[in-house]
C-alpha cells in the first residue's frame, strides 16, 4: 500500500510574495496536494509593513504580498522570524555575495534547510519552491541548484514545479505523489511564460514579476548597510538599524554621524516613533522635515546638521532658519543657521 493510500500528501511551499511562488504552489494544489506556505522574516525582506511607510503610489493597495498570495490560494501561511539565525548567513556566506550584499546561494540553502526542519516537525512530506532555472544569476543556475539541495539537507524532497522537467525526478515524482507530466519546463529570465500562466489561472493583481523580495539585492540599501558598518567599525546590527536603512535620505558629512532626513509625510510619521532612540532635529521657524541623527556628533557637527535640515525646509531661501535639536540625553539646543546652498554630492550615501 502506498503512502498516498494511507494519508494525504502534504507539502510546505516557500512563499516570497512573488509570482513564481504563487504559480508553483497553485500547480501542486491542482494535483490534490495539501499545501501550506512558509515565509521567513530576515529583517531584509521587502515584504511587510515597510510597504506602508511611504505614500507613493496611492492607487496601489498597501499589503504584504506573501499574505496576499496565501489568501488567493486559500492556504495557511506560517511567518517565522529568523533574524538572529540569519546573521551568520549575511556576515559569513560560504558562497560569497552577489552583485551587492546579497548572499543568495547561502540564503536559499538556509531557507530550504529551515523549511525542511519545519516539514519534519509538522509531519509534511516535501518542499516546494518557485525557483526557475537560469532566472537568478547566483542561486538559480543549473550548476548551483543541486548545491541548495545538498547543503540544505533537503536532497530529493525539494521540488521546483516551474522547472522540474529540466531537473532529475524528485522523490515526490518517483513515488507518484506528483505527476511529473503536469510539471513545467520554464527556464531563463523571460517572465512571459509565468505571466501567461497567471492569466490562465485568473491572477491579475500579483506583485511585479521582476521585483526582488530582499533589500540586500538593492545597491542603495547595500551601500547604506556597508556605510553603517564602516562608520561603527562593527558589523553588528539590530532590527531598528535595518528599518532605518529603508527610509529617508541618508547624508553623512563625516564618519562621526549621519542624518536620516524624511522625504515625505509617511516617513515623518514613521520616524516620529524613533525620536526617543535617536537625537533628532527639525526647523521651527518654517515648515520642514524631521531628521534623525545616527552617531556621535560634536557641537560643530550639530550646526552642520542644522544647516542641512534648513536646506530641505521651506526657508531654504531665507538668510537664516531656526532649528531645534533634541539629543538622546534629552538636552535641547536651538540654532539659527544659514541654509546650505548646496549639499556636497559625496555626503549622500
Amino acid at each position: 500500500m502506498t503512502q498516498a493510500a494511507t494519508k494525504p500528501i502534504k507539502a510546505v511551499s516557500l512563499i516570497s510574495g512573488g509570482l513564481d511562488s504563487l504559480l508553483s504552489t497553485k500547480l501542486m494544489i491542482d494535483q490534490g496536494i495539501h499545501v501550506e506556505g512558509i515565509n521567513f522574516f530576515t529583517g531584509f525582506c521587502v515584504e511587510g509593513h515597510t510597504h506602508a511607510i511611504r505614500k507613493q503610489k496611492k492607487d496601489k493597495p498597501k499589503r504584504n504580498n506573501a499574505l496576499w498570495v496565501a489568501e488567493q490560494l486559500g492556504i495557511k501561511l506560517h511567518i517565522i522570524d529568523v533574524i538572529e539565525e540569519y546573521r551568520d548567513v549575511l556576515l559569513n556566506p560560504k558562497h560569497g555575495y552577489g552583485k551587492n550584499m546579497n548572499p543568495c546561494l547561502d540564503c536559499k540553502g538556509f531557507m530550504v534547510k529551515k523549511a525542511k526542519e519545519w516539514m519534519l516537525e509538522n509531519d509534511f512530506d516535501f518542499i516546494i519552491t518557485g525557483e526557475v532555472m537560469g532566472q537568478r544569476p547566483m542561486s538559480q543556475r543549473k550548476e548551483t541548484m543541486p548545491i541548495v539541495q545538498q547543503e540544505s539537507g533537503a536532497n530529493d524532497l525539494l521540488l521546483r514545479p516551474l522547472c522540474a522537467k529540466h531537473l532529475p525526478p524528485t522523490k515526490p515524482e518517483l513515488e507518484g505523489w506528483v505527476d511529473r507530466e503536469q510539471l513545467l519546463d520554464f527556464s531563463g529570465r523571460n517572465r512571459k511564460p509565468q505571466m501567461a500562466l497567471a492569466k490562465e489561472y485568473g491572477f491579475d493583481d500579483y506583485a511585479t514579476p521582476a521585483g526582488g523580495c530582499c533589500f540586500l539585492t538593492d545597491k542603495q540599501y547595500s551601500d547604506k548597510l556597508v556605510d553603517m558598518w564602516e562608520a561603527r567599525d562593527s558589523r553588528e546590527y539590530q532590527l531598528d538599524d535595518l528599518m532605518m536603512l529603508k527610509v529617508g535620505r541618508h547624508i553623512r558629512p563625516n564618519k562621526r554621524f549621519k542624518l536620516i532626513v524624511a522625504r515625505e509625510e509617511g516617513e515623518v510619521k514613521f520616524m516620529e516613533g524613533y525620536r526617543n532612540q535617536y537625537s533628532n532635529l527639525y526647523p521651527t521657524s518654517c515648515n520642514g522635515p524631521l531628521a534623525l541623527i545616527d552617531g556621535q556628533p560634536n557641537q560643530e557637527d550639530l550646526k552642520t546638521a542644522a544647516r542641512v535640515i534648513a536646506r530641505y525646509s521651506q526657508g531654504r531661501g531665507e538668510a537664516s532658519v531656526d532649528v531645534e535639536v533634541r539629543l538622546e540625553s534629552g538636552v535641547q539646543q536651538q540654532f539659527s543657521v544659514e541654509p546650505l546652498s548646496e549639499i556636497p554630492q559625496e555626503w549622500f550615501i
